[in-house]
């Protein structure tokens, strides 16, 4: 324990269930069927159907707005398809966004992957139940309404392809840099965090609705072009929204507050860091081998949830509804750089 009242700094990886790149004296002992146990844990199954029901509600939402503007005559109108899914998005993310995070949406899922903040073994089973969500919401559409041909609810562009890119590209970029700010940045007023982002939603649709459709959301894009067979222009709604995605987590982070020098400022950026002091009031609750250990933070809460962390053989570090230990843990390395991985769950 002295040594960890030295003022260790930790990283945090801002992840669930599981780990994601984690140091190789870990991954080296965890066995193949210890990672399957914690992919598939009851957490994270939860986690799909928040998800799944989430882009299925969002979707059809938002395309039944559409769907009505044609069949209406425009009686709903831009700014009002806007307020929808606008609205939408706000509500389903005051609803399911502490079960899974609220994404809906692959780019912001590959975003928060690429930022260290999500880990990469569950972005293959995220971006699936967004795309199966948002097929079977725009398959119900077209029961709904008949499936008349003209009621197609995907995204074509207006312009040129290199129109629609860029533009793409901006609005998701400026969708994802706001939920960076607002989502997981510490100092900001999360209770709010809903409200940005179904506004940030509307506002993108207001600026790109016309050129582009303002998709934002791969998944919003193929779920139409699944059912209804129109993939014209297909790959700029999955190439635009990913790459603005991306550079809108990157540029957020490189904003993030730290009082460390450029050099260090740089490599935290890269791995997006928040430093936190590991005291002398935090206890150790085993020894994983190799030099590290799991420690239990008792000065931060944290959630409960299912066994998240399998450091080594027989070496398992875990918050449960049943247990009083219901703090961060932390894989605490106390030789080579002397860091530690803080592990959210």
């Amino acid at each position: 324990m002295e040594e960890i009242s030295e003022g260790i700094r930790a990283t945090s990886l801002r992840i669930n269930d599981c780990p994601s790149p984690l140091p190789s004296a870990i991954a080296s002992s965890a066995t193949p069927q210890k990672h399957l146990k914690c992919f598939i844990s009851v957490h994270f199954v939860q986690k799909l159907i928040a998800e799944f029901v989430g882009t299925y509600m969002l979707i059809f939402a938002g395309c039944a707005a559409i769907v009505l503007n044609i069949n209406k005559n425009n009686v709903v109108t831009l700014p009002g398809i806007a307020s929808v899914w606008g609205l939408v998005v706000m509500v389903l993310i005051y609803s399911v966004g502490h079960v899974s995070g609220a994404h809906f949406n692959p780019a912001v899922t590959i975003a928060f992957a690429t930022s260290k903040m999500f880990p990469w073994i569950q972005v293959p089973a995220y971006i699936l139940v967004q795309v199966v969500g948002s097929t079977l919401a725009s398959g119900s559409l077209r029961l709904i309404f008949n499936g008349k041909e003209d009621q197609f609810v995907g995204t074509v562009p207006a312009g040129t392809d290199l129109q629609a890119l860029i533009l793409e590209f901006i609005a998701t970029f400026y969708l994802m840099f706001v939920i960076a700010g607002v989502a997981t940045d510490d100092r900001a007023m999360k209770h709010l965090s809903g409200v940005a982002i179904g506004a940030t939603v509307s506002l993108d649709i207001l600026f790109s609705g016309p050129l582009t459709g303002a998709s934002m959301n791969p998944a919003r894009s193929l779920g139409p072009a699944i059912v209804t067979g129109h993939y014209k222009g297909l790959w700029i709604y999955i190439i635009g929204p990913t790459l603005g995605a991306i550079f809108g987590a990157w540029t957020y982070n490189l904003m993030r507050l730290t009082n460390k020098s450029w050099g260090e400022a740089a490599k935290e950026i890269s791995h997006s860091q928040t430093a936190i002091e590991v005291s002398s009031k935090d206890k150790v609750i085993c020894n994983c081998g190799e030099g590290w250990s799991c420690v239990v933070s008792k000065t931060e809460a944290a959630e409960v949830g299912n066994i998240f962390f399998e450091c080594a053989e027989g070496c398992i570090c875990i918050v449960d509804e049943t247990s009083t230990l219901k703090k961060h843990v932390y894989v605490y390395e106390k030789t080579k750089r002397r860091k530690s991985y803080k592990m959210y769950i």
